[in-house]
């Protein structure tokens, strides 16, 4: 099982959106996928596939539940485990409890191949036991300056903590040309201040069909295959695919 986590500098770049759909395009290719709400105040993951979950991680930490008994399926194919937004046992989630979760993840193994955790944006040390736990991480950003510069501040604590992490960027609402040109500029601005390196993944272009469907609750890359955002995202998979294939090692 490969673990992922996929987080943001600021909130608003869509990347609870992301990870639900490159979920659905992992599955596609065969992989079984589960994705994980790492988001221990305002979770929403839930929202975004449209799921209303009997259990999820509340109850985990209320030691009522494992990992894989909160599992549910969710459109496209994949599995999730959701959070709860604003539940102060959750909120208050310290090492101890973060534990629960930890010590259960090698059940999940069994049947997944792709464990994707949807961190919460920012730098919150829960986020940062996530990011130390995974084998590689996706950064998402959006064009907007402020999403590169908290891009860049997140990218900074991560290889602080975490000094071999092995981070990939993604620049969501933005077209092939401008996601090179923006990945060339935080590419110079990293190496120049943290000698670090990031590697790109791609972009995501902003489509109005997708946004449509993220509205009504539905992934596009499921309801929308043929728009541009899909399509993005399909070749996004396909990378993420060769982590796995070529046996990439985890960054101690």
């Amino acid at each position: 099982m490969l673990t992922i986590a996929i987080t943001s500098g600021k909130g608003g770049v869509g990347k609870t959106t992301f990870s639900a759909n490159l979920a659905a395009a992992l599955a596609e290719t065969g992989a079984k996928t589960t994705v994980f709400d790492a988001d221990l105040q305002l979770a929403n993951l839930d929202i975004t596939l449209g799921v209303t979950p009997e259990f999820n991680l509340q109850h985990v930490v209320a030691e009522e539940k494992t990992l894989t008994e909160v599992l549910v399926d969710a459109p496209g194919g994949f599995k999730a485990i959701t959070g709860a937004s604003a539940v102060p046992s959750l909120m208050r989630a310290g090492p101890k409890k973060l534990g629960l979760f930890f010590n259960q993840l090698n059940e999940l193994s069994k049947q997944t191949d792709f464990l994707l955790f949807d961190c919460a944006a920012g730098l919150d040390n829960r986020v940062l036991s996530f990011l130390k736990l995974s084998d590689e991480i996706i950064l998402v950003a959006s064009p907007d300056p402020t999403s590169i510069t908290d891009a860049y501040a997140t990218a900074k604590t991560i290889f602080r903590r975490k000094p071999n992490a092995r981070v990939h960027v993604v620049f969501n609402m933005a077209n092939a040309h401008e996601g090179h040109k923006l990945f060339t500029m935080f590419e110079k601005i990293m190496w120049s201040y943290l000698k670090k390196r990031v590697n790109y993944l791609g972009s995501v272009r902003f489509d109005q069909s997708a946004a449509l469907a993220t509205r009504k609750r539905e992934l596009y890359v499921v309801t929308n295959r043929d728009c541009k955002a899909s399509q993005d995202v399909r070749a996004l998979a396909q990378q993420v695919r060769q982590f796995q294939e070529n046996g990439v090692q985890k960054a101690s």
